[in-house]
């Protein structure tokens, strides 16, 4: 038993800060949860801003989007959104499981938003 798996038995939930296109689909993330026991999945704006710059992994999602005319925020959210979904699909299992304590993925308030209750 490894060292993530110890603490999960302990009750402790680990969770990743960071998703990246190529996490979901290397089978990077299924192997983290399979393997170390993580939970849940949790990013922001600036980590998702360094996946999408700092990878060809979007390239074409980024074109297609382009094609139906999103840009800016709403291109970024349509891009963030995909991801988030893919890895809640992978976490659903840890949802049900744990009647909703774990498998959780979110993506952090942009802090230009921090003190707009209505539009976050």
């Amino acid at each position: 038993m490894n060292a993530t798996e110890r603490l999960h038995d302990k009750g402790q939930s680990l969770w990743l800060d960071n998703i990246t296109r190529e996490l979901l689909t290397s089978g990077t993330l299924r192997r983290y949860i399979d393997e170390f026991s993580i939970t849940g999945l949790t990013s922001n704006p600036t980590i998702f801003h360094h996946a999408i710059k700092d990878s060809a992994a979007y390239d074409a999602a980024i074109r297609t989007h382009l094609e139906e005319g999103m840009s800016g925020e709403r291109l970024f959210f349509a891009l963030a959104l995909e991801d988030l979904t893919q890895a809640a699909d992978l976490f659903r299992p840890i949802f049900d499981r744990t009647g909703g304590v774990d498998g959780w993925v979110s993506l952090e308030v942009s802090p230009l938003l921090a003190h707009n209750t209505e539009t976050t």
